[in-house]
Formats: structure tokens, C-alpha cells, sequence
């Protein structure tokens, strides 16, 4: 349905697209397209996978006391977690590109608000420094990727399966 853009994954600060291949080819060098693979399915996508960890990882947190007894907090942080991974899959499955843009928005919107979370779970003493550095680090690399993958797809001419009927 849409094609993923690679990306450099050593640093989470330069992610980039990285599809441009230099070939080169007797005396001149000429620019070729890397043919990218083709996502059929929502699970198959890099920001959908780690988003699933995500939320794994926030329901573990939230089961432990004396966080468990936070049930406000526990419902929003592991509702913001799930919605995430749910967002993605839905956009995806509508088969449109402008609709799959929207909900990236609200998936990304949905990391930012489990970031806020998490800062109120570390400052009611729930989760240690580490496990908070952890999982905000974990978000911010969602966020990312979930914004250059909309970057992508704003200037794919690809419009989805919705539009080949």
C-alpha cells in the first residue's frame, strides 16, 4: 500500500531518509532511485513495531506499586500508549494517504501526551530516573520517525489503495 522510507538508524537525532544511491558508471556518475519496499500490512511498519514495545514497556511500568494504585494515571498513560500504536494502524488501514497523514498526527500527538505522563509518573516518585530516561527516549524516537515518515508521505506522490479502485 505505502512505501516506508529507510532510515539511518544509528542516531536518533540525524534520522533521515536515505534512498539516494550514487552509482557510478564508466567516466560520469549518475543519481538512482533505491526501489523501497512495498508495506502491505501495518505491522510491517518500523514506527507501528516500536510503538507496540512502547506500550508493553508502560504496561509493565504501570503494574507495579505503588504506581498501580495511581488508577487515574494508570488509565491515561496506558490509554495515551496504546493510542499511539492504534492510530497508526487504523490511518493505515483506511487506505488513503491524506487520512493516513491525519493519523500519524494524532499517534504523534498521542507519544507527546504519554511523554507528559511519564514526567508526572517520575515526579509522584513511581518510576526511577533510569526507567524514566528509558521511555522518554523510547517516545522521542517515535515522535520522530512518525514525523519524518508524514514528511515522507506529504511528498509521495502515492494517494493509496483507496484511489486504484
Amino acid at each position: 500500500m505505502f512505501e516506508a522510507a529507510p532510515f539511518e538508524l544509528s542516531n536518533p537525532q540525524t534520522l533521515k531518509p536515505s534512498n539516494i544511491q550514487i552509482v557510478k558508471q564508466k567516466k560520469y556518475k549518475r543519481i538512482k532511485q533505491k526501489r523501497m519496499a512495498t508495506i502491505t500490512c501495518f505491522d510491517d511498519l518500523e514506527i507501528w513495531q516500536l510503538s507496540r514495545v512502547m506500550s508493553v514497556d508502560v504496561f509493565r511500568l504501570t503494574k507495579t506499586a505503588p504506581f498501580s494504585k495511581d488508577f487515574g494515571l494508570v488509565d491515561q498513560i496506558r490509554r495515551s500508549s496504546g493510542s499511539v500504536m492504534d492510530n497508526i494502524a487504523e490511518g493505515f488501514e483506511r487506505e488513503g494517504k491524506n487520512e493516513f497523514i491525519q493519523f500519524l498526527s494524532i499517534a504523534k500527538g498521542s507519544a507527546g501526551e504519554c511523554r507528559s505522563q511519564i514526567y508526572r509518573a517520575k515526579d509522584r516518585e513511581y518510576i526511577s530516573d533510569e526507567e524514566f530516561e528509558i521511555l522518554k527516549s523510547k517516545l522521542l524516537i517515535i515522535s520522530v520517525k512518525i514525523k519524518r515518515f508524514m514528511d515522507y508521505l506529504k511528498t509521495s506522490e502515492l494517494k493509496g489503495n483507496k484511489y486504484k479502485r
